[in-house]
């Protein structure tokens, strides 16, 4: 029993000497009141759920039905709050009714409707999650490209109800932003509570992105390609297959609550003359220039609302809400997502001159919400602009060329697509997402055509989409290494420091004791008796464990863990990453096949990696 006083003595006073180690854990009661095997249990489940294709493959399930489960609350949370500020669960093609809450207001209420409801979000976006401020999918494209996927868990819930309210009292944005942001955000608190490593939890946030989008709009090949060629920027094999699964499931999950049936209710169109693929392929140039064009004024009305404010920025959006209910009040149709009035339009109800009034005041309405600081996504709005632009051009076509042009319609269904491809920059997710959302296959063909047009005219007009533009404006460019950044090339294998002891699984608990008690970080790995690394045992678990009697004959594997896995072939900024998500002074670095040790990564060794790299230009010049 003195030995065994002697090395808590001894592991303790370590702990203290390490500050990492000096935190009481949590977790403590129950590390005693488990058995060895218990605890030897869970951190082996844990491990798999961490390091195994079939870990990540459930972590992508609970991630796609969660998405799924935030698509149905967060639809509801919109329509909530539609019919509680206007009355109606789609005022934009309600004309002028007044809201029967208020009926003495009359039409005048929607002057109102946009101020009460920056009045509930503004100080909510402020205090909680300032990045749901906005359209919200270049903050999840930064947090992939440049925090190793990590976003904060509240911005999941401030998302939801700012979202809701924004769209809810009127705000002229749509939902895909919003709950591809809250999908992301559910991913990447899974990731990080697990402790996966960084690459997986980026997959994480595409599945969450994934799912969002296929439940909320029915579209889970379009949720799939969203995430790929957006949020990702990359595709893989193992990647796509994960995020296949997590649509998938979201999908299934929104169907059940929302019906299996296209988004958008259209009539068939079809092509039937040769000439009127001519015609489609300058609706592509056209809705190429508006893409680019809304995502210009987007941010020039941005800039002017940031010009002309100067008061606190939860009370900005209340005070802009005013100049945003009086263009409501010109122009109801602007109010909410406003898919009513984009049907009507492709149904070929509108005159020309009205459809032109619609576009461009779906451009200023959407702008100058998302400027007085509302939160809701372009992709909706975007789609408007394109029934509006092409129901406009197919219109007049028809009068110029009524033996060629064919139906309105296909060319307002073209034209939606082409927009968001011009404003995007995405063809792939264009091509799928506007098929799925209507069901219409019969022109998949000018549909694309149209759409490459757009894509090949925007980037010839602007370097930037209309969310990497976002990000230009704060000096963030996504296909650039940081500035600075003095580890780009570097691997672990430039930093990593010589194996220090190895503890086996069969050492006896007192003796590993006395070795974590002197060792210089208080954490240690430990392999089995083949050499296969199994995990690492710290100086603070050793002396927890030791408080009990009963552990009188334990080994060390009772209190070996695994924690994230560094290789020699992980680049060093994402093996920093792990450094700084751990607790430990240390990480183990295995050699690519996650096998055998071969090194130890610190915070020292990685600085002193840092000066190295620093110091070698120098050096050259």
């Amino acid at each position: 029993m003195g030995s065994r006083r002697t090395a808590r003595r001894h592991i303790l006073h370590n702990a203290k000497v390490t500050g990492a180690e000096a935190t009481p854990s949590p977790l403590s009661p129950l590390r005693a009141a488990a058995g060895p095997r218990v605890r030897r249990g869970l951190a082996g489940a844990l491990a798999s759920l961490r390091e195994t294709k079939s870990g990540l493959l459930l972590l992508a399930l609970l991630v796609g039905a969660g998405a799924g489960g935030s698509a149905i609350a967060f639809r509801w949370l919109i329509r909530t709050f539609t019919l509680l500020f206007s009355g109606h669960s789609d005022y934009s093609d309600a004309g002028r009714a007044p809201n029967p809450y208020v009926p003495w207001l009359g039409a005048w209420f929607v002057v109102l409707a946009p101020v009460v409801a920056g009045l509930l979000y503004g100080p909510l976006v402020q205090r909680f999650a300032r990045e749901a401020r906005g359209h919200g999918v270049p903050e999840v494209m930064y947090a992939v490209a440049r925090r190793g996927g990590r976003i904060a868990p509240q911005v999941a819930l401030v998302k939801s109800l700012a979202s809701a309210l924004t769209i809810g009292g009127g705000g002229s944005v749509g939902r895909e932003g919003p709950i591809v942001q809250i999908g992301s955000a559910l991913g990447s608190s899974l990731g990080q509570v697990v402790r996966v490593a960084e690459d997986r939890v980026k997959v994480l946030v595409a599945c969450g992105a994934a799912g969002g989008i296929a439940a909320t709009f029915n579209a889970p090949l379009a949720g799939v390609f969203f995430a790929m060629e957006l949020i990702l920027r990359d595709f893989t094999a193992d990647s796509f297959g994960m995020v296949v699964l997590a649509s998938v499931v979201a999908s299934v999950i929104g169907r059940a609550a929302f019906g299996d049936t296209p988004f958008l209710q259209l009539p068939a169109f079809g092509v039937h003359h040769l000439g009127q693929y001519l015609l489609f392929a300058l609706l592509g140039v056209l809705a190429g220039v508006v893409g680019i064009g809304f995502a210009r004024v987007l941010y020039k009305i941005e800039d002017a609302c940031d010009f002309v404010w100067r008061g606190p920025e939860w009370a900005r959006p209340a005070v802009g809400g005013l100049a945003l209910g009086l263009l409501l009040l010109a122009l109801p149709q602007m109010y909410g997502v406003g898919y009513p009035v984009l049907e009507n339009a492709v149904n070929g109800e509108y005159a020309i001159g009205f459809l032109l009034v619609l576009l461009v005041g779906k451009i200023v309405a959407t702008s100058l919400t998302i400027g007085i600081g509302g939160s809701g996504g372009v992709f909706a709005p975007s789609l408007f602009m394109g029934a509006m632009l092409g129901a406009a051009f197919g219109t007049a076509a028809v009068h110029l060329f009524p033996g060629t042009a064919g139906p309105v319609g296909a060319y307002g269904l073209i034209g939606m697509g082409a927009v968001f491809a011009g404003a995007a920059r995405a063809p792939i997710t264009a091509v799928i997402i506007l098929f799925e959302l209507t069901g219409e296959y019969s022109i998949i063909l000018p549909l694309m055509a149209a759409i490459v047009l757009a894509t090949l005219t925007s980037r010839a007009l602007s370097r930037d989409t209309i969310y990497t533009m976002k990000l230009r404006r704060r000096g963030i460019d996504l296909d650039e290494a940081p500035a600075g950044a003095a580890f780009t090339g570097l691997t672990v294998v430039a930093a990593m420091e010589p194996l220090p002891e190895v503890l086996t699984e069969t050492t006896p608990l007192g003796k590993a004791a006395d070795v974590l008690a002197v060792s210089p970080h208080g954490v240690l790995p430990v392999i089995t008796e083949r050499g296969a690394y199994l995990g690492t045992a710290t100086a603070r678990r050793a002396a927890e464990t030791l408080t009990d009697d009963s552990t009188a004959n334990a080994t060390v594997a009772v209190i070996t863990h695994r924690p994230a896995v560094v290789t020699t072939e992980t680049d060093l900024p994402a093996a920093l990453g792990a450094l700084m998500d751990t607790e430990e002074a240390g990480l183990p670095v295995l050699d690519p096949d996650r096998v055998l040790l071969v090194g130890w990564l610190t915070h020292q060794s990685v600085l002193a990696a840092l000066h190295n790299a620093r110091a070698k230009p120098s050096q050259a010049s």
